[in-house]
């Protein structure tokens, strides 16, 4: 009986092990040596609500698509070689004309477009490479539960948009730069130890939280720099009413501003947003955090108010730390 019990033991432990390994993987090369040689065609080629993961390894090179993952592709994995040698990049911007002779939006100008759910991307870099000409979204996101590791997202203005009102996203080790907005959206976003890197004098975010949110942007332990020569940065403005930003022991640069955030006044459709946008601190480190002279309807969390910034509170039933790759 006891046999018997320990067989069955072994053929279920190894049976949910085996659960969480991709059911397919797929190699992207631009030397030939992978069976595919653009990603796109890669992510086309993988079976529609797959029974699991899929992994697409993708080879050191530069990929010059414009990439969808449209929703019928769940739990799919990008994995590239390295961030500084594995790039994705296009340059798409706002008012640039299609194949159509349509002139694009900012909410088609991605390199890199993510709509389905359970997306993983890790050891990349997303790359807008239009600057100055409108907006230009690098990384798009749309789905829920969207996890992005130890990689680069590179662009000026909208470099990150997070989109979705019920998507929850997590940015782990990332560097992120940009000029004007360039992370913006209405999703639930945690940004952890990441480097953010301001290119201009602008605003670093402008988050559009639903009403019904309790939480829209929340950085930990993040760093805040700029290029040499910036030295007015806002840390957000609200693209919305009901706005939601909180820093949390972050490191800030003297390029920060004194008063930390901006009201975006002269929106007319959405009037006195600073009136309804919630926008917090928590022991902000550096030049830039000093808060004794932000502005007036900001926040400075104390203790029992930074305890409720976790990752359970913020993701409910999801918790990307448990998630490996």
């Amino acid at each position: 009986m006891k046999k018997i019990f320990l067989i069955l033991f072994i053929s279920i432990t190894n049976f949910l092990l085996a659960g969480t390994d991709p059911y397919i993987t797929v190699t992207v090369a631009q030397d030939g040596s992978g069976q595919f040689t653009s990603i796109q065609k890669a992510i086309t080629s993988i079976r529609d609500l797959g029974p699991g993961e899929a992994l697409v390894k993708i080879k050191a090179g530069t990929y010059n698509e414009k990439i969808i993952i449209p929703s019928s592709k769940h739990k799919i994995t990008l994995q590239g070689d390295s961030k500084e040698n594995t790039i994705i990049s296009n340059d798409d911007y706002s008012g640039k004309l299609d194949a159509l002779n349509e002139k694009m939006t900012t909410f088609n100008s991605y390199t890199l477009l993510v709509m389905s759910d359970d997306v993983k991307i890790s050891n990349l870099t997303i790359k807008n490479a239009s600057c100055n000409q409108g907006q230009a979204v690098a990384l798009h996101v749309e789905g829920d539960r969207f996890i992005v590791k130890n990689s680069n997202i590179l662009g000026c203005q909208d470099t990150v948009y997070t989109g979705g009102n019920h998507s929850r996203q997590y940015y782990v080790n990332c560097f992120i730069e940009g000029t004007t907005d360039f992370i913006f959206g209405s999703a639930t976003v945690v940004f952890k130890n990441c480097t953010i890197k301001s290119l201009a004098n602008s605003y670093i975010t402008a988050a559009s939280t639903d009403q019904s949110k309790s939480f829209g942007y929340v950085f930990f332990d993040c760093k805040l720099i700029a290029k040499e020569g910036i030295n007015k940065v806002f840390l957000g403005r609200p693209w919305r009413s009901y706005a939601r930003t909180v820093f949390i022991n972050t490191e800030m640069g003297n390029h920060i501003l004194p008063e930390g955030w901006n009201p975006w006044k002269g929106d007319k459709m959405f009037p006195d947003k600073d009136k309804t946008a919630y926008y917090a601190e928590y022991k902000s480190k550096g030049e830039g955090g000093k808060t004794e002279n932000r502005v007036a309807w900001s926040h400075q969390l104390t203790k029992k108010e930074a305890k409720k910034y976790t990752i359970k509170n913020i993701f409910g039933d999801w918790n990307p730390d448990m998630i490996n790759k």
